[in-house]
């Protein structure tokens, strides 16, 4: 048996139970500071790209926030008076003296924070346009916006072996595993939302784990297990598990049987529009011309042919 993916018609479907995932949130919330390392690893990673930004930001959002993770860095940071920490879940937002919003409906007047920063939480949204767009209007013009998501190449290892276990023990397969935004269309959504000077990149980290039993286990602790609407209703039964560890073992295990888990984390970073921005010149306005810069010949076709010698 398996849910069913609800649809809204102003915003397009709707694919997380975002109920559950406020449920999973408030459980995991008790333990986070057991299940957090990845949480933490990307938080320093999002601050060492902060710290290339030589501007203050006196008031700073700290959407999905959870306990504080990444609040803790942003208070140490030049130039930051006050940090608003947000997380769907109360005990988190308590833990990290903050507030309990949605990241879908977030609680900001219009043109009220220099930056507004989030780690790990927007790729859990089923509206990312409208959030984006809450997001540049809650910035005041010229104000900041960076963010880390979970790519699409995130779990392929553990979601190709409950694929193939469930086909092997059932005949069947169901999404164990919940989707995540491609590159290219986070970049797509950026524009949308009207941000100035965008720019998205990825990169992937390998957690290694001592067995894939091991990697489901902080996946529950984290929080962060299937919350599509579509999942399956019924738990997975424990013979699909056990196949799906094994398949996990024998195709991705190292010479010392530990197995990797790929986590793809987009980094994104964008501006409220302000008229002091640099802008992109108009088509034909250059002074030098691409092909001279690449020692290559511009043909009609816009392909380019070999280096000159």
């Amino acid at each position: 048996m398996t849910g069913n993916t609800t649809n809204n018609p102003a915003n397009g479907p709707i694919v997380f139970d975002r109920k559950l995932l406020r449920q999973r949130r408030e459980r995991a919330a008790a333990t986070a500071h057991d299940y957090d390392f990845l949480l933490r690893d990307v938080a320093d990673r999002l601050f060492d790209r902060l710290s290339l930004v030589r501007r203050d930001f006196p008031l700073v959002a700290d959407l999905g926030g959870a306990h504080g993770v990444t609040a803790e860095r942003l208070r140490t940071r030049p130039g930051t008076e006050h940090v608003i920490t947000t997380d769907t879940s109360f005990t988190a937002a308590r833990a990290a003296g903050g507030i309990v919003a949605d990241e879908e409906f977030l609680p900001f007047a219009k043109g009220s924070l220099d930056a507004v920063i989030s780690n790990l939480a927007l790729h859990w949204t089923n509206d990312l346009p409208g959030a984006l767009l809450q997001i540049r209007n809650a910035l005041k013009a010229d104000g900041l916006f960076m963010a880390t998501l979970l790519g699409g190449e995130t779990l392929r290892e553990l979601r190709l072996s409950l694929m193939e276990a469930e086909m092997a023990v059932t005949g069947g397969a169901s999404p164990r595993v919940s989707p995540f935004i491609d590159l290219r269309d986070m970049g797509a959504l950026m524009q949308r939302a009207n941000f100035a000077l965008p720019v998205v990149d990825s990169e992937l980290i390998t957690v290694d784990y001592s067995s894939p039993l091991k990697l489901m286990q902080d996946l529950r602790g984290m929080g962060a297990a299937n919350a599509t609407f579509n999942r399956p209703m019924k738990p997975t039964r424990k013979a699909v598990l056990l196949e799906a560890a094994k398949i996990y073992h024998d195709t991705f295990a190292d010479a010392q049987g530990r197995v990797p888990a790929t986590f793809q984390v987009i980094y994104v970073i964008g501006w409220a529009p302000h008229a002091s921005q640099q802008k992109p010149l108009k088509p034909g306005s250059a002074a030098a011309r691409l092909a001279d810069a690449l020692r290559t010949e511009e043909i009609g076709t816009g392909e380019a042919t070999a280096p000159k010698e």
